[in-house]
C-alpha cells in the first residue's frame, strides 16, 4: 500500500471531533467550578463565541440550575474565608463578578463563625499569641496585615485587644 493510501485508512479510522455547542462549553466549565453569569459569559467570549450566543448559553444553564450566581457567591465566601479574608475584601471580589448586593450580603451572612474570631486567629497564627501585650509597633503591624485582608476596623480593633470576644 503507497504512503498515500496509508495516511487516508488512517485518517478515516480516527474519531472526527465535533464542534461543542456554546452550551456544551459552558457547562465545561461549570464542570470545573462554580461561576458567575458574567464570568461565564466572559469565558465563553475569550474561547471565540459571540457574545449573544454566550448569553443565551448562559441563560439556559441558569434556568436548567446548572448555574447559580447564589452557589457561586456561597463557594467564593468559603474559600476566600478558609484562605484567611476579611468581609470587606471578600465583598468587594463579589461585586467584581457582577453580583447583587442582597446576593452578597446573603453570601456572608451564611458564614458560620465571626468575622473577629477569624481576625484574631489569623494574627496569632501571623503574629505570635502575645499580641495583647505587645509593643505598639507590633501590634500597628498586626492592624495593617489584617487590614490588607480585608478586615473592617472594628473587628480588627477587638481581634487585636485580646481576650474573649463581646
Amino acid at each position: 500500500m503507497s504512503e498515500d493510501a496509508e495516511a487516508i485508512a488512517a485518517g478515516s479510522r480516527k474519531r472526527k471531533l465535533r464542534e461543542l455547542t456554546p452550551v456544551q462549553r459552558a457547562l465545561a466549565l461549570l464542570v470545573r467550578r462554580e461561576h458567575s453569569r458574567k464570568e461565564l459569559a466572559r469565558k465563553l467570549a475569550e474561547r471565540g463565541i459571540e457574545r449573544e450566543a454566550a448569553l443565551q448559553a448562559v441563560e439556559r444553564l441558569t434556568t436548567d440550575g446548572w448555574q447559580s450566581d447564589a452557589r457561586f457567591a456561597e463557594m467564593l465566601v468559603r474559600t476566600r474565608v478558609a484562605q484567611g479574608q476579611g468581609p470587606v475584601r471578600i465583598r468587594a471580589e463579589l461585586g467584581t463578578h457582577g453580583l447583587g448586593q442582597d446576593l452578597i450580603d446573603a453570601a456572608l451572612q451564611e458564614l458560620d463563625g465571626s468575622w473577629i474570631q477569624a481576625a484574631r486567629d489569623l494574627a496569632q497564627r501571623r503574629f505570635g499569641t502575645g499580641l495583647a501585650s505587645a509593643d505598639a509597633g507590633q501590634r500597628r503591624k498586626a492592624a495593617d496585615f489584617l487590614c490588607r485582608r480585608g478586615f473592617d476596623g472594628e473587628a480588627v480593633r477587638l481581634a487585636l485587644r485580646g481576650g474573649p470576644e463581646d
